[in-house]
């Protein structure tokens, strides 16, 4: 356990900082989900529509390091080659 207050604050925002980017990474993982399964049951048109959400989300967690930049592009690439 931290000694120090500087590490205890440390601790307190580790901990903060973890449930967020758990809630973040786990919303993300869940858009790609919902998006190969609309790919999957044949929806294309519906995965057309959705591929935006798809796009923002990506964009939105490499802005904030959540993943890195290069991934999210490959993710973006990747999907979008699944609707032709």
């Amino acid at each position: 356990m931290p000694i120090t207050s500087s590490a205890k604050k440390a601790l307190r925002q580790n901990v903060r900082r973890r449930t967020i980017n758990l809630k973040r990474k786990t919303e993300l993982k869940s858009v790609i989900k919902d998006y190969k399964k609309l790919i999957a049951a044949g929806k294309k048109e519906e995965a057309k529509n959705y591929l935006p959400q798809v796009y923002k989300k990506l964009d939105k967690s490499a802005k904030i390091n959540l993943i890195k930049k290069n991934k999210a592009s490959r993710l973006k690439s990747r999907l979008s080659v699944l609707i032709k």
